[in-house]
């Protein structure tokens, strides 16, 4: 590429109007790195669905770019939400595992529904990134087009037939990528392959990410290259993104953020953190979201978080308010007082299980007495807002005996900050590729080795959204009787309806871990999955 000439379009591909981070951090090093080198930041989150193909054209026509940069944040659909014009946990289970013929039948057409607007998205968007790229070699014959994004890190093997021959499939951070694609310097060691030329490396995903000292990200320069910008400055509702760091420690057995992040965790320097956030203030933000993997992923980011958090008191944004994933075993009683007095209004904790027992099998590394102790310190400190507690039932192991221990445990939350603040979202595991779960799963027999992960097929669906037998059916009625009981508050139903059947053990029986030769060799077979 002709740095001198080239003109990079960065498109992220339509999903929920959530702030494209990926794009704007990309757009913001290149100029950076080649302040000379045209650009142009184009949301298709921010365009009606019916108006998708003319406003490509129309921005294409326009700009004329040399290189696409396409990102796609969102595939796998498993999830307890309403999204694709319908609930697909719900869907599923209704199929699965209701008793009234009707309610099957509700279930499976509602599962056609999903089904059919998940494998739409997939070609609209590769049909997208089919018509952004001939139309820009109408103007520039060399044009190429590198797509990456969340769901094409995940999924990067699959992507080998869907895109012209060139495409180039990146994984994970692209920063350095794009840098030698400008200077024309070769690309072996960077974690992408191009189709048709070259294949992914095998385990390409475990690479480690080339180190990056981030700056704080000019927004002047980006309101500039991305006129819809203001679409998201337009409410209070939006929470706008801000990374303080990249990478995650943790061996969670069906996390995926480890390894497209990788394990050595980058931090930001606070100043340049605190730089980025005073931009987007004086444009009448008051909401933040870290983007963080973890906001405080170890102990040994404890003074980092603190530097942060008190370089943000300093600044003198008073009113803000921000929330992120944390991990609570890592609090302290002084980031408890500098999280309340920086305005955290919200936060989420994904514990999966109120077992130690399952943290422990699950690989966690979660300490859940301390995860108690912590939430206690921050509720002295006034922190009096919502908490998300993340539960993956049926997890390795899950027994009714576990199951009582998470409701005494989710009891115990409630009771540190109010029943109404503590709100359990319910998930079951979705099923992710290159990850120590799925090695299990390839072990056990569960999935053929030749699977395709981006299947919702049903006799492929049931694999991937983990809820197997003999616990399979019976979460299967809870859930479907939550959902008739109160559908607006479907976690606390679930939880409710556990305690009601099962009980509820002692506290001290989920803060307890017996070591049981049955669950260690399974403990030690998910850590030799690397």
């Amino acid at each position: 590429m002709n740095s001198t000439s080239a003109k990079i379009l960065y498109v992220r591909l339509p999903c929920n109007p959530i702030f494209p981070i990926g794009a704007v951090y990309l757009a913001d090093h290149i100029h950076k790195c080649f302040p000379h080198i045209q650009q142009r930041i184009f949301d298709l989150g921010t365009v009606p669905p019916l108006e998708f193909d003319q406003a490509l054209d129309t921005v294409i026509d326009q700009f004329q770019p040399t290189l696409l940069v396409f990102s796609w944040r969102d595939i796998q659909i498993y999830a307890p939400v309403g999204g694709r014009g319908g609930n697909p946990l719900q869907n599923a289970f209704e199929f699965y595992y209701a008793k009234n013929p009707l309610v099957r039948l509700r279930g499976a057409l509602g599962g056609l529904k999903v089904t059919s607007a998940y494998y739409g998205e997939l070609w609209r968007n590769q049909r997208l990134i089919r018509r952004g790229l001939a139309r820009s070699q109408r103007y520039n014959p060399e044009a190429y087009a590198v797509v990456g994004g969340g769901a094409v890190s995940v999924f990067y093997e699959q992507m080998q037939h869907r895109f012209p021959k060139g495409t180039i499939i990146s994984v994970g951070e692209g920063e350095t990528l794009l840098e030698k694609l400008i200077r024309g310097q070769s690309i072996a060691d960077e974690r992408c392959y191009r189709i048709g030329e070259t294949t992914p490396r095998d385990r390409l995903i475990h690479e480690a990410p080339t180190p990056l000292e981030k700056t704080a990200c000019n927004y002047d320069y980006i309101a500039q290259i991305w006129p819809e910008f203001d679409y998201y400055l337009q409410t209070d509702d939006f929470y706008i993104g801000v990374q303080t760091k990249r990478g995650c420690p943790h061996n969670c057995c069906y996390c995926v953020y480890t390894v497209v992040e990788g394990k050595q965790v980058r931090i930001n320097p606070a100043d340049e953190v605190v730089k980025e956030m005073q931009q987007l203030y004086n444009r009448g933000i008051r909401n933040f979201w870290f983007t963080d993997a973890q906001f405080i992923p170890a102990r040994r980011y404890i003074d980092d978080a603190v530097e942060l958090l008190e370089k943000i008191v300093a600044s003198g944004m008073t009113d803000i308010h921000w929330a992120a994933y944390i991990r609570a075993d890592n609090l302290t009683p002084q980031l408890c007082d500098l999280m309340v007095q920086t305005g955290m209004n919200y936060f989420e904790i994904g514990i999966t299980s109120g077992s130690q027992e399952l943290v422990r099998k699950m690989r966690m590394g979660y300490n859940l007495r301390t995860v108690l102790q912590n939430c206690r310190d921050l509720r002295a400190a006034g922190f009096d807002a919502l908490v998300s507690v993340n539960y993956s039932f049926n997890v390795i192991d899950e027994t009714h005996e576990t199951i009582r221990q998470t409701i005494a445990y989710h009891r115990e939350l409630e009771a540190i900050f109010g029943a109404d603040k503590v709100e359990p979202a319910i998930f079951f595991i979705g099923l992710q590729p290159h990850t120590h779960l799925e090695g299990y799963a390839l072990n056990q027999g569960i999935l053929k080795p030749d699977y395709d992960p981006m299947s919702v097929m049903p006799w492929t669906a049931r694999k991937l959204l983990w809820n197997p037998e003999p616990l399979g059916s019976f979460f299967g009625e809870v859930c479907l009787q939550a959902w008739q009981r109160n559908p607006h508050d479907f976690g606390r139903e679930v939880m409710a309806i556990l305690e009601e059947r099962l009980g509820k053990a002692p506290l001290e029986a989920a803060l307890s871990a017996p070591i049981d030769g049955t669950g260690e060799s399974i403990r030690k077979e998910l850590v030799a999955l690397r």
